[in-house]
């Protein structure tokens, strides 16, 4: 099967294509200019507007992950940029599919789970509602999701993803870091709840999203096992080997925000989410525990 990956010039778009390439199909990168280090075919767009690229739509897959990187300060401008970046090119691929004779046989949707905001103490399936804020979280969610809405293929599954966890990503590194310089302590009162996911799992789930035909709609990506930013950050002391460390208040977490040019509610909010869908077709994690799942990333040579 020809996959395009829309976004799939970054870290996880090449994590996909790299996946997709192992299991026998073809991936194709929309990307804005050519990246020579990038194995894979590559076709060039703006993002905006439709074009030759088009073409590559034709009776294919699409795995649509196109957006700036969430990590950044919570500001109208940013929250703008987070949107705008989503949502243009989820447009132009929707006009882009509805000029083809062939629509893409099936669109595989990303999204993220921050579309319910704080969800608290809630277990969260595919049939919760999604929050009304806060924007950066489930204000950009619910934007990118609706530009998608209705667009053309024959199949459509928006992949509402946890945190992602992978080697030499921001979202591990940071978390890793703070537990190795001694600052790996339960932030705030450690009970918020973290839906998470090992990276070997979101890409089977991409694997299955492209060729099941009964699977539509949404789907929540994550972990059977959400924990609470105690439970995660006591499960990195442990396989780092580092001794216990001291709380980070609410207000230092905020301050420190601003100096790392972050968004505080990332570390302060949570979600109790799980992949009731998958489980109940049977969906086999490898990773479905904590602790098993960072001692592979954080320990496993090769």
């Amino acid at each position: 099967m020809k996959v395009v990956l829309a976004g799939g010039s970054g870290a996880l778009g090449r994590r996909i294509a790299a996946d997709l390439t192992e299991h026998g199909h073809e991936a194709v990168v929309l990307t804005r200019s050519a990246r020579p280090d990038l194995p894979y075919r590559q076709a060039i767009w703006d993002g905006q507007s439709a074009g030759p690229w088009a073409a590559e739509l034709e009776d294919a897959a699409l795995v649509n992950l196109a957006g700036e990187l969430v990590d950044r300060r919570p500001t109208a401008a940013n929250i703008e940029l987070l949107t705008r970046s989503r949502v243009d090119p989820t447009t132009a691929l929707a006009r882009a599919a509805a000029g083809l004779a062939t629509p893409p046989r099936v669109w595989v949707q990303m999204s993220t789970l921050a579309i319910y905001g704080d969800g608290g103490e809630a277990v969260l399936d595919e049939h919760a509602p999604p929050a009304d804020g806060p924007p950066q979280m489930a204000g950009v969610a619910r934007a990118w999701e609706a530009a998608a809405d209705g667009a053309p293929a024959g199949r459509q599954v928006v992949l509402r993803t946890a945190v992602v966890l992978d080697r030499n990503t921001p979202a591990l590194d940071r978390i890793a870091g703070l537990a190795r310089w001694g600052l790996g302590g339960r932030i705030a009162d450690g009970r918020q709840w973290m839906s998470w996911l090992h990276i070997d799992d979101l890409l089977a789930m991409i694997r299955l999203a492209l060729t099941d035909p009964a699977l539509t709609g949404v789907v929540h990506a994550t972990s059977p096992n959400p924990v609470r930013n105690a439970e995660l950050m006591a499960a990195l002391r442990d396989v780092l080997h580092r001794p216990a460390a001291p709380p980070t208040p609410a207000w230092l977490v905020r301050a420190g925000a601003v100096l790392m040019r972050t968004d505080p509610a990332l570390a302060l909010t949570g979600r109790r989410c799980v992949p009731a869908r998958l489980t109940g077709q049977g969906f086999a994690f490898r990773h479905p525990d904590l602790r098993p799942a960072l001692e592979d990333l954080l320990l496993r040579t090769g």
